[in-house]
């Protein structure tokens, strides 16, 4: 691990949850253990262990989010195509 680009990739990354991922890679390259890591950053070590193991395994791209599907819809693909066509075809009233 480059400690000089991993504190560079916590200084401008943006979203918090990434941030938190480098923050743990930074401190296990500079010689922390897990132990010390969960306390510094107040979370799991069960999530440190599975970051650096991810990292180790999969490089930086390993950390990125997962897009989440999310809830199901309740509609069904013909509800969905005849919601799709009432949108289109109505006009706000004015």
């Amino acid at each position: 691990m480059n400690n000089p680009n991993i504190a560079a990739l916590v200084k401008s990354e943006k979203s918090a949850r990434k941030r938190m991922r480098y923050l743990a890679l930074l401190n296990f390259s500079e010689g922390h253990s897990s132990t010390a890591i969960t306390s510094m950053l107040r979370v799991s070590r069960t999530s440190v262990n599975r970051w650096i193991s991810t990292y180790l395994a999969q490089g930086l791209s390993g950390l990125d989010d997962t897009p989440n599907p999310g809830r199901p819809s309740i509609l069904s693909t013909a509800q969905q195509a005849k919601l799709k066509m009432f949108v289109q075809h109505q006009s706000l009233p004015e």
